[in-house]
């Protein structure tokens, strides 16, 4: 009875270590060749320097697995909102690569939203956040977007956040190819 209990608490825990591993679609091998990897495949996708593709790459690996995110998906999501400039600021007064608003994130998300890591980590959290309660990464997108209340009560804000979540799907489907 006891080699049979040993048996089953070893699979569980090779299990979720296989999943906490970084199992995705670049592979469970170490944060360096995922990221490299990841890295060669944001250059050729989205023509990004290689100098900023493998700066960023090990951040996204990181983030990913911190978050069980696919880094594709982190990746798509950064394609979408900066282009790979981390210091981009948009109109409404989004900041960084994954285009955090620090007046509602700055709580939840402490630190220069402009530093990369920092960046990355805050809208893999936003992310995160929206997933669980959305759930879907369609619609976790849309909320990432346009806000789960825009989202909800208005319905040119739905249009707009699930046809911002649609280029996000077709920049992760690319990158995907690039591999």
């Amino acid at each position: 009875m006891l080699s049979k209990k040993l048996v089953i608490n070893s699979i569980a825990i090779f299990m979720s270590t296989t999943i906490l591993a970084g199992c995705s679609s670049l592979g469970g091998s170490s944060v360096s060749k995922r990221a490299s990897k990841l890295s060669t495949g944001i250059q050729k996708a989205y023509a990004v320097h290689p100098d900023t593709a493998n700066r960023i790459s090990p951040y996204i690996i990181q983030t990913a697995d911190q978050y069980e995110l696919d880094p594709l998906l982190i990746a798509a999501v950064i394609r979408q909102e900066s282009t790979f400039r981390p210091t981009a600021v948009s109109s409404a007064g989004a900041v960084g690569l994954t285009q955090v608003m620090p007046r509602y994130w700055q709580a939840t998300c402490p630190g220069d939203l402009y530093d990369e890591l920092t960046n990355i980590n805050c809208g893999s959290l936003i992310l995160t956040k929206y997933k669980n309660s959305a759930g879907s990464i369609p619609k976790a997108l849309a909320y990432y977007n346009v806000g789960p209340t825009a989202y909800n009560t208005n319905r040119q804000m739905k249009k707009q956040g699930k046809k911002y979540a649609k280029q996000v799907e077709q920049h992760q489907a690319n990158l995907k190819s690039a591999l």
